[in-house]
């Protein structure tokens, strides 16, 4: 198993939008795409709390390429999601990682 952690950096006050978006379209084009999510956060304490950041679960990396890469494509998600940032952009700057759990990980 290989978890992404991606942190989605948003404009200032466009949180709600980036939230709106992945609750009402992105989970749906996930769902769609076989890309199963761990879990999602806002940072309640912290350096920036204009941030997403979620968990993504992936067998391998070449699954990860595979799916993640049609679900990118996807005209309805490309149009949808201009569609949302068609008065002003919602997310300034996006960090993904990927992590691999130890032997001694309650999560592997």
């Amino acid at each position: 198993m290989i978890v992404e952690m991606r942190i989605y950096h948003c404009a200032p006050t466009r949180l709600p939008a980036l939230l709106e978006r992945f609750s009402t379209t992105t989970l749906g084009f996930f769902e769609k795409y076989g890309i199963r999510q761990i879990g999602f956060w806002t940072t309640l304490i912290g350096p920036d709390n204009h941030a997403l950041t979620y968990l993504l679960e992936w067998e391998s990396l070449a699954e990860r390429e595979q799916k993640w890469n049609a679900f990118q494509a996807d005209p309805d998600w490309i149009a949808k999601r201009s569609a949302t940032e068609a008065e002003r952009p919602i997310v300034e700057r996006i960090e993904n990682q990927f992590l691999t759990p130890t032997a001694f990980s309650a999560l592997r």
